[in-house]
């Protein structure tokens, strides 16, 4: 009988290690190790910056949510600097002129609030030299603060727009994105002195939303919510040769909801759960995939999501929670892709029960269950439309409090996890907020010259010169948005890849009847899973770092569990039965469309798993290909027709089966 598994010992060895793994396969850029007198600092800033957010909440400044956006900035921007590096291989503690940055960030930064922020609002379109000087400077520190913290992307694309804006004049009149170019100080009032640059949606987004879900995972991780979240998912599933698989793809669920990225929740999952999949017999590219895929759909799932869902809330002006009840089918259709994958797998590979060293379910749900009540006020609050910020913040002290419970005998160590809590919180913010302060260049210059209708016109185009049937020109258009929004992925992270895919993109996809919350949601799902997809697909690059498994069959094996995911959100915007895996739709629709695409997902289980009751042939695997297609288009007929083509194949495999069996 083989030794029990013990599923919390870290297969990396340290905490530290598994730190160092996720900075380096993350989309962000590590951040420094700062000596301790520089730590103290930095974490007393941030301390304080959590301070301003949460007074934010509940006492907000009488001059309006935009001065609150400019102190905001003012306040995180230098942290930046002090907190990454400027180049790989730099000192870890900031030298002078990461200093010079960071005062000279403070200093334009808070330049609006000098002199007065109504009369600095005023000059709106008529800005002083000084004014465009400092606006100026604050550009080049925004773009600095992207590069340092996401690389060098992001930057260029941002400086393309920027000379876009003002080269726009020299373009041939004939191109559809000619403009008439604009002044620099014009360019410099859109980010400056305007609602839509570095102080737009994107900002106003990081400051009031992601800052307090971070600050909110920060604080549940501390009260020990991952680790019961772990040792839930093991004693829920216990001994069977599908329990591994299982529970790698519950645990992963779980465990974003406090870390909130793709590839950190692959990473920390598979430090625990590797063992045990390779003690099962999972080889090591498979085990790969499944935590890769496992991490990303921690993003794509309620009630946490990724950050550019709080980003759709507030473009299409609802309110999260609209926002999470639109992922609950895809949710579900997700993980009901890795369900069916882990049955396959485990009779393909001969998977072992492994006898795992934890208690029961009901002990570990006694002694830790508490840890899901948080979750459960963000929901029940939003569902009672309590503004999102406010949900946030009382289940925030909802998990602080339960953190006191273990710290009853000591709580002045209570009260420094807290502080730790809302400090790393804000510091682990940091990289979103310079994106979403570049974002702005981006959205801004978008406004000023129209390129966001010109670029989806073009795109509508490039798809009607295929075909004039407008049934094919969306599924084109379709088709040529999935694959941008997934290159763009590649290069840039998920918040920057939706708010640029969603002005030029998204304007296509309406401009085709299709609704723009169909559109919004189009998006994201290609935005996020850019992190698994091949050739870079991060979050599966960093599993194999830690399986060992070869990088390039570990992506295609997480391709293989993620599917589905790249499949159904085209079922969202081919038709208009798509809105009902959005939940919006009469419930008999929502009850078809959604068994038509679970059985669509079904099919596309067998052509990737290979696998009915036993393996599957070349041609039950053809005949799910066009079932799984028809399937996922979500008309009657062509439901009918996918249903008949999974029926062929059903049978046709147990005809097959039985003539093996005889012969």
């Amino acid at each position: 009988m083989s030794s029990p598994t013990r599923p919390p010992e870290p297969v990396l060895g340290r905490e530290a290690d598994v730190a160092e793994l996720i900075a380096e396969y993350d989309e962000e850029r590590p951040s420094r190790r700062l000596s301790r007198r520089w730590e103290l600092g930095v974490w007393a800033a941030c301390l304080a910056v959590a301070a301003l957010v949460l007074k934010q909440v509940f006492f907000p400044f009488a001059q309006g949510n935009q001065f609150y956006l400019v102190v905001f900035l003012a306040t995180t921007l230098p942290l930046v600097f002090l907190c990454y590096r400027p180049r790989r291989g730099a000192a870890d503690d900031p030298g002078p002129l990461d200093w010079a940055l960071a005062a000279l960030a403070l200093a334009v930064a808070c330049y609006p609030l000098l002199g007065g922020f109504d009369a600095f609002l005023d000059r709106q379109g008529q800005l002083t030299p000084l004014d465009v000087t400092a606006g100026a400077v604050l550009l080049v520190l925004v773009l600095e603060a992207a590069r340092r913290t996401t690389g060098l992307v992001l930057p260029v694309v941002c400086l393309a727009f920027v000379a876009f804006a003002y080269y726009g004049g020299y373009l041939p009149p004939s191109w559809a994105i000619a403009h008439a170019g604009v002044d620099f100080s014009q360019i410099i009032n859109g980010f400056f002195n305007d609602a839509t640059g570095f102080y737009g949606t994107p900002l106003d987004v990081a400051a009031t939303y992601i800052v307090l879900f971070t600050i909110y995972g920060a604080v549940l991780n501390a009260s020990g919510a991952g680790a019961f979240f772990v040792d839930f998912s093991f004693a829920a599933f216990r001994r069977s040769r599908t329990a591994p698989g299982r529970t790698a793809a519950t645990a992963g669920f779980l465990l974003g909801t406090v870390s909130g990225s793709g590839t950190a929740t692959a990473v920390s999952l598979g430090a625990v759960a590797w063992p045990v999949l390779r003690k099962a017999g999972y080889p090591r590219e498979s085990a790969g995939g499944l935590l890769a895929a496992s991490g990303i759909g921690a993003i794509l799932s309620p009630p946490t999501l990724g950050a550019a869902a709080f980003i759709i809330a507030e473009y299409l002006e609802t309110s999260y929670f609209q926002v999470l009840l639109w992922a609950l089918l895809p949710t579900l259709l997700y993980y009901l892709g890795i369900a069916l994958a882990v049955e396959v797998d485990a009779r393909k590979f001969g998977a072992k029960p492994v006898e795992v060293d934890a208690p029961g379910a009901w002990t570990v749900l006694k002694r830790g269950g508490y840890h899901f009540l948080s979750l459960a006020v963000i929901v029940a609050f939003l569902a009672m439309d309590i503004p999102v910020q406010s949900a946030v913040v009382y289940a925030t002290g909802i998990a602080a409090l339960f953190a006191l419970l273990a710290h009853r005998d000591d709580p002045r160590g209570w009260l420094k996890l807290v502080a730790d809590s809302l400090s790393s919180g804000v510091r682990g913010a940091l990289p979103v907020i310079a994106v979403c302060a570049a974002a702005g260049v981006i959205t801004s210059t978008i406004t000023k010259t129209g390129l966001g209708q010109e670029l989806a016109s073009a795109l509508v185009d490039l798809a009607s010169a295929v075909s004039s049937n407008p049934v094919v020109v969306l599924g084109v258009t379709a088709v040529l948005a999935a694959l941008a929004v997934s290159v763009l992925g590649l290069a840039v992270p998920v918040t920057a890849s939706f708010i640029i895919s969603w002005v030029v993109i998204g304007p296509a996809l309406v401009e085709l009847g299709v609704a723009p919350a169909e559109a919004a949601m189009f998006i994201f799902y290609y935005a996020v899973l850019s992190e698994v997809t091949p050739p870079t697909a991060l979050a599966a690059v960093a599993a194999a770092a830690i399986t060992g498994g070869d990088v390039v069959k570990t992506m295609w094996r997480t391709w293989k569990y993620t599917l589905p995911a790249f499949l159904v959100p085209l079922a969202f915007v081919l038709t208009d039965n798509g809105a009902a895996l959005l939940l919006r739709a009469p419930l008999t629709d929502v009850l078809w469309v959604f068994a038509a695409s679970a059985l669509g997902v079904a099919a596309l289980a067998v052509v990737t798993g290979g696998w009915i009751v036993r393996r599957a042939g070349w041609v039950e695997r053809a005949l799910c290909v066009p079932a799984a297609l028809a399937l996922l288009y979500l008309q009657p007929v062509a439901v009918a027709v996918g249903a008949g083509f999974l029926l062929l194949a059903v049978a046709a495999h147990l005809v097959l089966r039985r003539r093996d069996h005889h012969a």
